[in-house]
């Protein structure tokens, strides 16, 4: 029952220092990677122009789908 135990011990000491050495790999490598700011600020303000201007085009008729279903369950009781 001793092995056992110590063999047990060891297994997990061996698991703990494994992921130990995954855990700070994984952050060095996180560390190192730089992002594109400018990119990232482009991809927002881009998306932020399509939103807009699809919302501008949508807007009244999405406001008309929504009047006529508020109407339409109005109209049920």
């Amino acid at each position: 029952m001793k092995k056992f135990a110590t063999s047990l011990v060891t297994m997990e000491l061996i698991f703990r220092e494994k992921l130990i050495h995954a855990h700070k790999s994984f952050y060095a490598r996180l560390r190192n990677e730089r992002g594109d700011v400018p990119g990232w600020v482009l991809v927002v303000l881009m998306t932020t122009g399509l939103v807009t201007a699809i919302w501008t085009i949508a807007a009244p008729r999405l406001t008309t789908i929504l009047k006529n279903s508020l109407d339409a369950m109005n109209g049920i009781r």
